[in-house]
């Protein structure tokens, strides 16, 4: 694990170190996510934010299952009845 010490300064700018930004992948004038997770300040890319989630739904939705499908399939049932 990389660790580093910075400093907050005016406005609670906090300078991310070059050698976390090209590990991230992230540039100038680039979103990411920040959270606070357990008293700690978390910084992700949007991109690693949606694989996180992705491997949590995949722990309840079996691979090769599409929700989209299951979805558009129940409102076609749904459809069939009215």
């Amino acid at each position: 694990m990389m660790s580093s010490r910075t400093r907050v300064s005016r406005g609670g700018r906090v300078v991310i170190p070059v050698e976390y930004r090209r590990a991230l992948g992230i540039g100038e004038g680039d979103e990411v996510i920040i959270s606070l997770d357990d008293g700690q300040l978390r910084i992700v890319t949007p991109q690693r934010a949606i694989e996180d989630l992705q491997r949590i739904v995949r722990q309840f939705v079996p691979e090769g299952i599409s929700l989209a499908d299951e979805l558009i399939a129940e409102r076609r049932r749904e459809a069939e009845r009215e």
